[in-house]
């Protein structure tokens, strides 16, 4: 987290140092830009997914390791007014974390590593301030769902056979903010964003008494995007 909030930090400095961007009589780019119906870009930026647990009785956490993944997408927006747009985001993340389990002595037993790859479908709604200068800020807020293409959902092995099994659909709800910076070509956009989930991800194991997932009642995705758009 710490990392990934540092070099959000960095780059939001530096791109804002070289371009000037807050100067008191800047010379106004793209003044046209948002008056089109259709805007159409694309995303680069970084995640790190964590997982929230419910559990039936407390017997201690289940660990996670966390890892920096990356994002790629497209972007569309519709223009509804000065201040709200429709944006839907298709994308692409990977990322990686692993679980710690308790009560095992074997590091093969005590520990699942869970890489996943989503596709992502996010429909959002940004609410932007007036545009001062070559900036805007802005808000940004939906609901999203992706596809797991490493869920072993449907896998007949389990953690007995050292295969974890998540579902493959998940829901979320995002919430974020951001930055429009009016470039000479282009418009870039260096936002962070909280994606949660609503759904229950784990697939139990097929012993209910299972020492990884038997003392689990729910398993949700949370995590937090950097991202940085050119439209």
């Amino acid at each position: 987290m710490k990392k990934i909030l540092f070099l959000f930090l960095c780059l939001f400095i530096a791109g804002n140092t070289a371009n000037a961007q807050f100067n008191e009589d800047p010379i106004i780019n793209l003044e046209s830009e948002d008056l089109r119906p259709l805007n159409w870009g694309y995303f680069l930026g970084f995640n790190q997914y964590d997982f929230k647990f419910d559990y039936k009785d407390d017997l201690g956490d289940v660990l996670v390791d966390k890892s920096l993944g990356f994002n790629v997408g497209l972007i569309g927006e519709l223009r509804l007014n000065e201040f709200l747009d429709l944006r839907f985001e298709p994308g692409l993340h990977y990322t990686k974390r692993t679980l710690g389990f308790r009560g095992f002595t074997d590091a093969n037993d005590a520990i699942r590593e869970i890489k996943s790859t989503y596709i992502n479908f996010p429909l959002l709604l940004k609410v932007s301030t007036r545009r001062i200068g070559n900036w805007k800020p802005y808000i940004i807020g939906g609901a999203s769902t992706s596809m797991n293409l490493s869920a072993n959902e449907d896998s007949v092995e389990d953690n007995s056979s050292a295969t974890f099994r998540m579902k493959k659909n998940t829901y979320y709800y995002e919430m974020g903010f951001g930055i429009d910076f009016y470039l000479e070509y282009f418009k870039f956009s260096p936002s962070i964003r909280g994606v949660f989930a609503i759904n229950n991800e784990l697939v139990p194991d097929a012993d209910p008494n299972s020492p990884w997932t038997g003392n689990i009642n729910s398993m949700k995705t949370r995590g937090i995007f950097i991202n940085f758009t050119f439209e």
